[in-house]
């Protein structure tokens, strides 16, 4: 659903990048509440995971495909405002390295892409985790509704906005018949990644994992001034074994499971038109599409310039979107955590005689 330079009029297209900055501007503020040391280094994963993902095309229909858009899955494993960073990061990169998704259509995007999907996935995920009885397979299974209704929202916000300021006259029932019957088909895609994806990780490492927090309420008791948990009735540590299993090991495992996906996987995936594009063509709303600024990078339409294997080619610009992805993605979420360490350190006490 990357909306391309020329499909929206440039005062719609300015007021979404208004609408954007103020979301991550918010967002940034928001995450210092979300990120920790422990959840920091995930969060720059989870960027990096859904760039390779959204690499990997799937049939949805004749002639169409559809991929991840990843805002549902950055919401539950770390949080709705770093999820919103998480998928605005990739935008980004995206945009500006190998061509895809307008630079002027960016704050249409991220309004799109990861505002809409990340407010509507986490509102309908943490309302079904109330009423569905506590556990894992209720943590999964709300995980699926929600990426599954985040995407034909997706579809919505777009015709909404192509509506307001669409540079090409076609009939809005029509836009919106198209987009959202072939995003609901594509929701059911993202609802799988995402439901599995999740599913894994709070397997692993439920005290991870943003959307489980409160899937287990542990005692904690001050020992010699520092909280611990206590121990279990058989005097056991409350946390299972899973739960101490090693960050470090699982953060590896997500960034290899990336880069295989976008080094090796993804040329398998369907050359298809994604849903945006295949409706695009059919309805001729494509026809002032205009040339990216990007598109001589050396990386556009994720290949290696001069690179004449084309297996090769979309393999090395895989790998290097995923580098890129988690560096920057770190690199922000790393700023955010010191940010807050300043916010919440402790001041002087000391006080000046009177």
């Amino acid at each position: 659903m990357h909306v391309p330079d020329g499909f929206i009029n440039a005062p719609t297209s300015a007021v979404t990048g208004v609408v954007a900055a103020g979301a991550i501007a918010v967002s940034l503020r928001g995450a210092r509440r979300e990120l920790d040391d422990r959840t920091a280094p995930l969060a720059g994963l989870v960027a990096a995971f859904i760039f390779a993902v959204q690499m990997l095309n799937f049939p949805v229909a004749a002639g169409t495909s559809g991929h991840l858009l990843g805002g549902a899955l950055a919401a539950i494993l770390v949080g709705p405002f770093t999820g919103i960073l998480c998928v605005s990061v990739v935008l980004l990169m995206q945009g500006i390295l190998f061509a895809d998704g307008g630079l002027t259509a960016l704050g249409v995007n991220i309004t799109d892409m990861a505002i809409v999907t990340t407010v509507v996935s986490y509102a309908v995920f943490r309302g079904l985790v109330k009423v569905l009885p506590r556990g894992r397979r209720s943590l999964t299974a709300a995980s699926f509704v929600a990426a599954l209704l985040s995407v034909p929202a997706a579809a919505v916000a777009f015709t909404l906005i192509y509506w307001v300021g669409g540079t090409t006259d076609v009939a809005i029932g029509k836009v919106a018949g198209a987009m959202i019957g072939v995003h609901v088909l594509i929701g059911v895609g993202e609802a799988a990644i995402t439901a599995l994806t999740v599913g894994a990780v709070v397997a692993v490492r439920p005290d991870l994992v943003h959307g489980a927090r409160d899937l287990r309420q542990k005692l904690r008791l001050r020992v010699n001034g520092e909280l611990v948990d206590a121990p279990a009735a058989d005097g056991t540590r409350a946390a299972p074994v899973a739960v101490r299993a090693s960050r470090r090991t699982l953060w590896v495992t997500g960034l290899v499971t990336s880069l295989v996906l976008a080094g090796f996987v993804s040329f398998y995936a369907s050359a298809n038109p994604d849903g945006l594009e295949k409706v695009a063509a059919d309805h001729g709303i494509d026809k002032r599409t205009e040339k990216h600024a990007s598109s001589d990078s050396p990386l556009a339409d994720y290949g290696v310039k001069d690179v004449a294997d084309a297996r090769l080619s979309g393999g090395l610009a895989g790998v290097i979107g995923v580098g890129t992805t988690v560096v920057a993605g770190s690199a922000v979420f790393w700023a955010v955590r010191r940010r807050r360490t300043r916010d919440v350190s402790p001041v002087s006490t000391s006080t000046s005689g009177v």
